[in-house]
């Protein structure tokens, strides 16, 4: 601390003195530190957070994790992940190229390639994917199909216009 006779007997001016009365205010040091930057992948994924909630039709063409309320539709494009976090409520049709379930689901998931529901998962509804992965205890009640061989029929029959009828009788005929 410096008092007003120290000033004086350095040469320095009466009239550039401070007066006792006044305190001087700190000012922080600014440091020559540079922001840290943090690496943003091109694939981070886009979040719905524990507190939000949607109502309608939801599609993207990036990863997307949900850990909030979903209700209607959900469909990812291209190369995309589509991940329910264990907090996530999902009332709607799943759509994306693989879909992982920590939360709870209900209603249809379409996967092209494939589904993983893990020990805090729950679905209730259909699933077509490739491959289908179920941790102990998830929770899954509906209607499966899972495979290529599934997959490919499902993509004949799309394309044939053709049906064909079925005859009734034995095997032999």
């Amino acid at each position: 601390m410096w008092k007003k006779e120290d000033s004086k007997q350095q040469g320095v001016p009466e009239s550039a003195v401070a007066p006792a009365s006044v305190t001087p205010i700190a000012t922080p040091a600014i440091s020559a530190v540079t922001p840290v930057s943090v690496p943003v992948s091109p694939r981070a994924a886009a979040c719905i957070s524990q507190g939000i909630r949607i109502k309608g039709e939801v599609t993207g063409s990036e990863d997307l994790f949900v850990d909030g309320v979903v209700e209607g539709k959900l469909s990812l494009t291209s190369n995309c992940c589509l991940t329910v976090g264990p907090n996530g409520s999902v009332k709607a049709d799943l759509n994306a190229r693989e879909i992982i379930v920590r939360g709870k689901v209900e209603g249809k998931i379409t996967a092209r390639d494939k589904v993983e529901l893990w020990s805090t998962g729950q679905v209730t509804g259909e699933v077509h994917t490739d491959r289908l992965a179920i941790e102990d205890g998830a929770l899954l009640r509906g209607r499966v199909e899972a495979g290529k061989q599934l997959a490919k029929a499902a993509a004949a029959t799309a394309s044939s216009s053709e049906v064909t009828p079925l005859s009734s009788g034995t095997a032999a005929d």
